[in-house]
């Protein structure tokens, strides 16, 4: 088997109890006489690596993720950094490492385990078995179009302008992984844009109609207009599969559909970039959706399952380890259904546990399986 290489990035507050379950999980995977292995080297982002260097990420810190196969990544921010310069700021670290990696491609899985199908806000029978894709262009649109700017007028008004812009390139490449990545799923794809107001929209409808002809006539494809995708995703929600949409809508209800499942300390997230012409590699990181959580870091308490299956997310896309996904998944969904819950999926008549007894049960269940 060959040796794949991660860099950690644990980051900030909850970041670094739960990137230490991930490491638990590291080390069993390498354990295993005839499987994968793993060399991992870490380094700091964010607040930490603005206390320790005066910047949210050193070209230290860059050059290594550059060089490993995959960059799995906790979480950054809190109070504490409230008062930096606005460059240096923790999630400015995130930023670059999506922008010069050229991370374009932003997968959130909206996945409901049926152990917590009740702690959903949604009925049930909306929510349970539920298995979403949002897939977020994440390096264009209105976070990176310039003009970006607030000027004072003659007249002592304000006026904010934020610029959305695409090429055809652009969609062409996140349309182009959304199509393929619905052939291993359920085949369909929804494409979601505001083409009615918004003149990008219409370039979205037509270059993803246009892939969808000459690509990918063998998936099922729908446009969607993005306010009624959001409509849609409350009231019924397991009629998507794959839906693929700009940075700004992506980042909105890729949160909606994440809540339906009961809680973001649940969800894990992939960045994707293009493969690379002489390596063949492509560059990739992941990370789980919820944030650092200052008030509870340091306590125990944080849920390491967006993390863990951050990680398993990492070993389907970018080391094409199916089996081993499975197992980490499995575990997981193994763990919930035996009623072990941390505070933010807590509910009534199950065992309150903290990040480490999580972990525990996650890698006993791992051991378990592979026994």
């Amino acid at each position: 088997m060959s040796t794949h290489s991660l860099l950690l990035l644990p980051g900030d507050g909850i970041g670094v109890e739960i990137m230490a379950e991930v490491e638990r999980i590291i080390g069993f995977l390498n354990g295993r006489t005839n499987g994968p292995k793993f060399e991992t080297t870490s380094d700091l982002v964010g607040g930490a690596a603005y206390d320790a260097h005066g910047v949210s990420i050193t070209e230290e810190a860059m050059a290594k993720a550059v060089a490993a196969d995959a960059i799995i990544f906790g979480a950054v921010g809190g109070p504490k950094w409230d008062s930096v310069p606005y460059e240096h700021r923790p999630e400015a670290g995130l930023l670059r490492l999506r922008k010069d990696l050229d991370l374009f491609a932003n997968l959130r899985p909206a996945i409901c385990y049926p152990a917590l199908a009740d702690a959903s806000s949604l009925k049930r029978e909306l929510v349970e078995g539920l298995d979403i894709l949002i897939l977020r262009e994440l390096t264009g649109g209105t976070y990176f179009g310039e003009p970006k700017e607030i000027v004072t007028l003659e007249n002592g008004e304000k006026r904010a302008v934020d610029t959305t812009l695409y090429s055809t390139g652009e969609i062409d490449r996140i349309v182009r992984m959304g199509f393929d990545l619905a052939r291993k799923r359920q085949n369909k794809v929804h494409m979601a844009a505001k083409w009615n107001v918004m003149r990008s929209g219409v370039l979205w409808r037509d270059v993803t109609g246009a892939v969808h002809k000459s690509y990918a006539p063998d998936v099922e494809y729908h446009e969607i207009l993005a306010d009624n995708c959001a409509m849609q995703l409350i009231r019924q929600p397991k009629q998507f599969d794959v839906v693929v949409t700009d940075n700004l809508f992506g980042d909105i209800l890729s949160d909606e559909a994440a809540m339906m499942t009961g809680s973001l300390g649940m969800l894990p997230s992939a960045s994707l970039g293009g493969v690379d012409e002489t390596t063949g590699k492509r560059r990739a990181l992941y990370e789980p959706v919820h944030g650092s959580a200052p008030d509870i870091a340091g306590k125990g308490l944080a849920n390491p399952i967006a993390m863990i299956a951050s990680f398993a997310m990492a070993l389907r896309y970018s080391f094409d380890l199916s089996r081993e996904a499975d197992m980490v998944e499995g575990a997981i969904a193994k763990v919930l259904e035996q009623g072990l819950r941390t505070g933010d999926i807590m509910q009534a008549g199950m065992t309150k546990v903290g990040t480490k007894e999580m972990g525990d049960a996650i890698l006993k269940e791992l051991e378990a399986t592979s026994a």
